[in-house]
């Protein structure tokens, strides 16, 4: 076999292993966030104060190493190039993308990771919404029924849903990737600028304050 076949089936495979891990993330992430009060009831059984701000420091962490992991991919697949090689719900993935870095910047930069904060809400509302749409479009679109499937069973359901919204069909389903491509690459790209100005901001108050 060709050894351009072979890296490049290894690269497709690769991306798409890591869309898939991302989409588990976020769902990992709003878990932790939900079972938060969970978390304030198992304060009880740790006896040291030092115990109990290492667990409320490690449970936030964890929550927004998910999310930022969960954009970093999602970042790196809304390209025009992977998308095309890899299928991707689209516009699922780009949207939920988003709304994953909306939520992340509000819980960095905005206190949105502290629960009686009025912003830890909208933080969960969009991690919940963004999680939401991952699954309609992993189950929906990405994991729709195959080819084989049907040939056996015709659906003209799942042939248009895979035809248009699977962003390595040709020729529509790449055509939607093109469009989410324009659309939410540039709303990411604002994201990413309000968020590294609202750290700039706040790293000159602490330098005043000190």
């Amino acid at each position: 076999m060709n050894e351009h076949i072979i890296a490049k089936g290894l690269e497709i495979w690769t991306l798409q292993t890591l869309l898939d891990i991302s989409i588990i993330l976020g769902m990992f992430a709003l878990g932790f966030i939900i079972i938060q009060q969970y978390y304030n009831s198992l304060q009880k059984y740790l006896t040291l104060r030092v115990s109990i701000e290492i667990w409320e420091l490690l449970t936030v962490l964890i929550t927004d190493l998910f999310l930022a992991i969960t954009v970093i991919i999602g970042f790196l697949v809304l390209n025009p190039d992977i998308m095309a090689d890899i299928k991707v719900a689209v516009p699922f993935i780009p949207l939920a993308t988003v709304l994953f870095a909306v939520g992340l910047v509000i819980r960095l930069f905005y206190n949105g990771h502290k629960p009686k904060d009025k912003n830890f809400r909208f933080s969960t509302w969009f991690i919940f919404v963004a999680n939401l749409i991952n699954i309609i479009g992993f189950s929906f679109v990405m994991e729709a029924p195959g080819k084989e499937y049907l040939n056996d069973h015709p659906s003209k359901f799942w042939t248009f849903i895979e035809t248009y919204f699977r962003s390595n069909s040709l020729p529509h389903g790449i055509e939607i990737a093109q469009i989410s491509f324009y659309i939410f690459y540039p709303i990411l790209i604002l994201i990413f600028v309000i968020g590294f100005s609202r750290f700039i901001k706040s790293s000159g108050t602490n330098r005043k304050n000190g």
